[in-house]
């Protein structure tokens, strides 16, 4: 009699016994933990470690004894302080508004307006500022708001100002710094938006407009509360850019000999009170303020949003 063996077929669970699978699954493993190993370094390093240092510094004085809150109160106390926190205030809702709104705008427009070869174009040439360095951002649009030199001196005119003095008016400020960073970070953003929309379902869309949903009803009603959480995200990341302003108005500062304040920014007066002052003290509770400030602009917006909850299916 002959008797069939019935063939073993593998089901792909892993074996206890060090099998292949499970040496495949260790290695994998390993060269995850490979991989993020640098960031992690890079994270501890410039991070974590200054942050806790900044922490100590802020609670004690210059002979490490504990001081509790008195270096905020100090620096609470200081002429510059509340002006700094103002001016970077009146900054951060410029540029979180025309980011938003035009971000947005230009990511629906470039989406389903636009040719697909135009819009890998826009794209590229959208993103173009982006790949400078700040201080080279800043250099160019120092040329472009002289009314001697600018290319656009007839619009500087036409408002008014016929001098590179008048155009960095105090009040000017904010208006020119958000600029400065529309120009040189909406570009990214507006690749990382066009991206979101992408990844709409394009039987979401057609069902919207057999309902009879005209373009922008699709934008306001479909597209972007499906982007949602990517705008919360970008706000975030935004607001942390915007409280960290230092390089910007320094070179102003330093291009306009003096006639824009050097404490017009929190990171301004926080350099001012550690290299002029040689306070490293005060101005690691200058830090702690704007960590506070970001911290809770991020843990609101996360809250209202459910930025990480997940889709129930």
């Amino acid at each position: 009699m002959t008797v069939l063996e019935t063939p073993r077929v593998s089901t792909g669970t892993p074996r206890r016994d060090g099998s292949a699978p499970s040496r495949r699954r260790g290695r994998r493993l390993n060269a995850g933990y490979f991989f993020v190993a640098g960031y992690a370094v890079l994270l501890l390093a410039f991070g974590v470690f200054p942050t806790a240092y900044s922490f100590y510094l802020a609670f004690t004085n210059d002979r490490g004894q504990f001081t509790g809150l008195n270096q905020f109160t100090k620096v609470a106390g200081d002429y510059r302080f509340l002006p700094a926190f103002g001016h970077m205030l009146v900054y951060l809702a410029l540029w979180l508004v025309v980011l938003v709104v035009l971000v947005v705008l230009v990511a629906v427009v470039l989406r389903g307006r636009i040719r697909p070869g135009t819009s890998a174009v826009l794209r590229f040439l959208y993103y173009i500022p982006g790949a400078l360095a700040g201080v080279a951002s800043v250099l160019v649009w120092l040329f472009m708001l002289d009314p001697d030199v600018s290319p656009v001196s007839w619009l500087l005119n036409a408002m008014g100002m016929h001098s590179f003095a008048a155009v960095l008016a105090p009040g000017h400020l904010p208006v020119i710094l958000m600029l400065i960073a529309f120009w040189t970070g909406a570009g990214g953003w507006m690749v990382v938006m066009y991206g979101a929309l992408n990844n709409i379902p394009d039987e979401v869309l057609e069902a919207a407009r057999m309902d009879g949903a005209g373009p922008w009803r699709t934008v306001w009603h479909i597209q972007i509360p499906m982007i949602r959480q990517w705008i919360v995200y970008m706000s975030i990341m935004a607001f942390a850019t915007g409280t960290q302003l230092f390089v910007e108005p320094q070179l102003l500062q330093t291009a306009s000999l003096g006639r824009v304040s050097p404490t017009w920014s929190p990171n301004q007066l926080a350099f001012v009170f550690a290299f002029q002052q040689g306070d490293f003290n005060g101005a690691a509770a200058i830090s702690v303020f704007l960590l506070s400030l970001g911290l809770l602009a991020a843990g609101l917006l996360v809250a209202r949003s459910n930025l990480f909850s997940l889709d129930e299916k």
